[in-house]
Formats: C-alpha cells, structure tokens, sequence
C-alpha cells in the first residue's frame, strides 16, 4: 500500500541532499512526498544580493521537486540564518499545522541529537519537527487547528538525518536512484555554484592542485558535486554490501508498543 510521506527541511535542496535517493526510490514505489521548506535560503551565496538569491532558491526548489516527482513544494519563507530568531513554538506550530494537513506516514527531518551542528537553522528545525512529530496527535496541542478542521495524527515511521556520521538504524539502497538525485540537486544550480565554490577555496588553501585530482571537471561544479555526493553514497553502501546507499536514524513506535511487537514476533 502506498504511503505519504514528508520531508521537513531547513533550506532549499537539504531533502535532496540528504534523502534524494530515498526519497526518489519512494517516489518510484507509489508513494506521495510532500517538502516542506523552512528558509528562503538568501544567505547561500558569496556574490548575489538576499532578495534576488531568495526568488532564485525558491524556483530551484520547484524545479528540483518536479525532477524527484514530488508534490510542488510548500516555501515557508523564513530568512535563511533566521530560524532560531523567531518566536518560541513559531515553527513547531507550522511543522503540526503540516503534519494534520498532509497526515504523512512517514517524516524525514533532521537528527536532533547530531553532534557538531554549527547550523543554527538546521538546530532549529531539527527540534521543531521533532516535537511537531511527538505532539500533532495531541487535540489539546495547537487546538486552534481544530476549528479548522485540521485533527490530530500521529505519525508513524521517521527518518532522522545528519551530516555528521553516527550510527544508522537504517541504510537505504539508492543504487537505482542516484541519478534521481544528482539530477535533482543539480536544479539547485545557485545552491550548488555556493558550495562548490566554498569547497574549492578551502583546496586553495591547502594547495590543493584540483584540476590534478579531477582534470576539466574541476571547472564544474555540478560535476564536483555529483563526484561527492556518489563518493558518500558508495561510503554508505560499503556497509550493506550495495554500490550507493543513504543513512538514517529510523524510529517507528515508542519502546513498549516496539517491545511488544517483537514478541509477538518471537511467538510466530
């Protein structure tokens, strides 16, 4: 059976980046995805001005979905580098509102407990998703929302993500997907031309020789960028014995309801 699914993100291209593969594979099996974009991503840029950066993102984002077959995405517009200015519970309530609207099965967001976070939206969305998944079953949490017609649900399956390598529960073969992702992250071409250039002055000064290591691709930075991306895949696949894989922290249900579940397994 088909399932929702939805994606709570800090920036334009961070489900993609993250969850392309899977959520592609997903996409491909029947299910539904919905992204739900927290900032604007204007800060994301060493030559451009906010709000030209911000309409730019915005469109990347849509065309970036179309090429997962994702639903259009929802643009919560938030200043990039703003998320742990708004107001207490400003985006919990949004990340609930979505959760009753689009009743996922499943989220991905990020790993609240990922060390080394430097991030100040990725810390802010990762605990606002969370909470939004642990309470929008609550009719008593926001329950403005039920005069909207918007009820409680609980959310089932969640993938956490992270960039720093921790131990996953779950590994994800995207063997048959990583083209999908690529193709997708390479729609975020301005997001794409900022972090790329932002590696290479790092080379620079290390004196690193680039055009050495990777001769005329060098000079490209979508082609940097999907030589890294199949670099950290195939590191992930190493573990499950697949060519390119992505990693998560899985969670379904809480501890007893799971206790109980392998019991009954143990039983059969």
């Amino acid at each position: 059976m088909s399932k929702t699914v939805l994606a709570l993100v800090p920036h334009p291209d961070d489900a993609e980046f993250y969850a392309g593969g899977t959520l592609a594979k997903m996409i491909s099996e029947g299910d539904r995805v919905y992204v739900v974009v927290a900032t604007d991503g204007r800060c994301g840029s060493f030559t451009m001005d906010h709000e030209s950066l911000a309409a730019i993102r915005a469109d990347e984002m849509r065309r970036a979905a179309a090429v997962l077959g994702a639903e259009p995405p929802i643009l919560l517009g938030y200043p990039d580098m703003g998320l742990d200015q708004l107001p207490p519970g400003t985006l919990r309530e949004k990340f609930i509102r979505a959760i009753r609207q689009i009743k996922p099965d499943v989220v991905f967001t990020e790993d609240p407990y990922a060390p080394f976070e430097t991030h100040p939206d990725h810390r802010a969305v990762a605990w606002a998703a969370t909470e939004a998944i642990s309470y929008a079953r609550l009719p008593l949490i926001c329950s403005e929302h039920l005069a909207e017609g918007l009820l409680p649900h609980l959310v089932v399956e969640k993938y956490f993500y992270t960039d720093t390598p921790t131990p996953a529960s779950k590994i994800i073969d995207i063997t048959g997907t990583i083209g999908c992702k690529i193709a997708a992250l390479a729609a975020h071409r301005s997001q794409v031309e900022f972090l790329v250039e932002g590696v290479l002055m790092e080379a620079r000064l290390a004196g690193l020789d680039l055009r050495a290591i990777f001769g005329a691709a060098a000079d490209d930075p979508a082609a940097l960028l999907a030589w890294g991306v199949q670099a950290t895949a195939a590191e992930i696949g190493q573990q499950i014995g697949v060519q390119y894989a992505e990693a998560f922290r899985y969670e379904r249900f809480g501890a007893l309801v799971e206790g109980m579940l392998g019991n009954a397994k143990r039983k059969m």
